[in-house]
């Protein structure tokens, strides 16, 4: 199966739930580091980390397709 297919491939429900819980996370981390004020640096770090860990579940979950072929192929 190509990426481009896999991407366009629906996306089982669990893995929606993740992917939506990744963008809030990328989300909430991308407006802390955004923010206009000065932050202490843990709080910049744990945003950071929110940031990457959110776009890599994101990123993942949306790749993730169902096998409606089942084990017999």
């Amino acid at each position: 199966m190509k990426i481009q297919e896999r991407l366009k491939s629906p996306t089982p429900p669990f893995f929606k739930k993740l992917r939506n819980i990744g963008i809030i996370l990328a989300a909430t981390g991308g407006a802390i580091l955004a923010a206009p004020i000065t932050l202490p640096s843990a709080i910049i770090t744990v945003a950071t980390y929110l940031t990457v860990a959110g776009t890599v579940a994101s990123t993942v979950s949306q790749a993730v397709v169902s096998d409606k072929k089942g084990k017999s192929e």
